[in-house]
């Protein structure tokens, strides 16, 4: 059975943080504009919602996590999930964003029609088969697959007699209490795990291949605490935005340009939280700051555990799952009764969808990236990915704001299609995600491209893509505009 009726002017894929935001910018930028969130769960929150793993909590400052429109109110400036899922329920609410909200829809596929300029996007709503039609459509479906994380195939893993699981499936009843666990990785996930689970387990043991970067943050901020006491809630939060982020990048571009020194920076910082007879070379990664994303440890939590002698880290090669545990390459055991393989995220764009063009596939490898938003040769579409070094929304913001821009614009001149067009030619390109992160290394191949030059080219800057995009000319060259009859297609919000 299929609905073929329901036509709007955008299309957004996903209610997370990046789809609610899109909304609420929706709701403010372009009020006339009709528009509805597909949402293939049934709740709002997106990786907020899915992940309940014990610790969860943001890996960045919620100032600058947060919404560009919205005060973060809360005293914990790393807070946990239960609050940033709060957070943004609230902002949907609050800007009447959850009428458009359809869940249990999930996005299969989406045709473009060069002919009517007008996206076809099949959608599959228990069990039953729908097509929606839009003029625009916007992806806002974060960068992994919410129905399979990933985790290597371990030797032996029928061999083990106690329970395994992956953190982005937590059970509810899991009770550890007592137990032996450990957990496989040494990312946020892992080191915000052990020392969340030491208040049952008996002990917690990060078993890691190789060591990550795991800096100390405060997670409450005095400084705001006193603004807010002396002026209205939205400077606080807005002066405490300028400053974190202008911190941020500052540590970015000094690990990238000194590297020897922020090493040797960061590992006496992490060494003089730890016992004084500890083993450095668990937290000493063979990689330069910055060449992968580092780790935030509220409070030092982590290393709080290890010296209360409730955590531990081992970094060793798993030569197979045993019995009673994990038989490792130097030929110790490391007993467990819970193995949690916290192994990373299986990279995945778009939802996974079959987006098309006239029912050719588009090559999205291929494609390099317009603004950060759009696409190379792909008419009307955007895609909302945040920042890699540094706090998602700042970006994601940014672009919504531009997406809805270019939205008004095509109303002014009377164009039904706007399409980034590359007029430099044959040009030099670089992975759209620069990192060397292993989950983003095993997915490169699969994911678009950037170009070397503006507007090509991803700045990873907040303060250059701020001023680029609001300076932005929407007739500038690089966008071809088609004017097309308007399609008679009856629209319903």
């Amino acid at each position: 059975m299929s609905q073929t009726n329901e036509y709007f002017d955008l299309l957004i894929i996903g209610a997370g943080l990046s789809g609610i935001g899109a909304g609420c910018h929706m709701k403010k930028e372009c009020p006339g504009k009709s528009f509805a969130i597909l949402e293939g769960r049934q709740a709002i929150g997106g990786t907020w919602d899915l992940f309940r793993y014990p610790g969860i909590r943001s890996d960045s400052d919620m100032y600058t996590l947060g919404y560009d429109f919205k005060p973060w109110v809360n005293k914990k400036g790393i807070a946990d999930g239960d609050d940033i899922r709060n957070y943004i329920r609230e902002a949907a609410a609050e800007n009447k964003v959850e009428d458009h909200i359809r869940f249990s829809h999930k996005v299969v596929g989406a045709d473009y029609s060069t002919k009517d300029s007008m996206w076809t996007v099949t959608v599959e709503v228990d069990g039953e088969t729908r097509i929606y039609r839009s003029q625009f459509l916007l992806s806002c479906t974060g960068y992994y697959n919410y129905n399979e994380g990933f985790t290597p195939d371990f030797d032996g893993r029928d061999d083990f007699k106690g329970q395994i699981l992956h953190p982005q499936f937590w059970p509810e009843d899991l009770d550890y209490s007592g137990k032996k666990v450990v957990v496989i990785g040494s990312g946020a996930t892992a080191v915000t795990l052990v020392p969340a689970m030491t208040d049952k387990a008996a002990k917690v043991t990060m078993l890691q291949r190789s060591p990550s970067y795991v800096l100390s943050v405060p997670q409450t901020d005095p400084m705001i605490q006193l603004m807010r006491k002396i002026m209205p809630e939205k400077w606080a939060y807005k002066i405490t935005r300028g400053r974190n982020v202008s911190i941020t990048l500052a540590i970015y571009h000094f690990c990238k340009k000194f590297p020897g020194l922020a090493r040797k920076i960061l590992q006496k910082q992490v060494s003089s939280q730890l016992p004084k007879d500890f083993d450095m070379s668990h937290f000493t990664p063979k990689y330069a700051p910055w060449d992968e994303r580092l780790c935030a440890v509220p409070n030092g939590d982590m290393f709080k555990a290890i010296k209360a002698g409730k955590a531990d880290v081992v970094t060793d090669h798993i030569d197979r799952f045993v019995e009673n545990g994990i038989l490792l390459k130097s030929g110790k055991v490391q007993e467990a009764d819970i193995i949690i393989t916290a192994t990373g995220l299986k990279i995945q764009l778009l939802g996974n969808m079959n987006l098309t063009m006239d029912g050719q596939e588009i090559p999205m490898p291929e494609k390099m990236s317009y603004r950060g938003v759009m696409f190379e040769d792909i008419p009307n579409f955007g895609m909302i990915f945040g920042y890699t070094n540094a706090s998602w929304t700042l970006k994601a913001d940014m672009l919504a704001k531009w997406f809805c821009g270019l939205m008004k614009h095509m109303d002014h001149i009377g164009a039904r299609e706007a399409t980034p067009v590359n007029k430099h030619g044959q040009m030099e390109t670089r992975p759209f995600v620069d990192m060397q992160s292993g989950y983003i290394a095993r997915m490169a191949h699969t994911l678009p491209r950037q170009g070397m030059e503006k507007p090509w080219k991803l700045n990873q800057n907040y303060f250059a893509d701020r001023s680029e995009l609001k300076s932005a000319d929407y007739d500038e060259g690089t966008l071809e505009y088609g004017n097309l009859v308007v399609t008679t297609e009856p629209r319903t919000a």
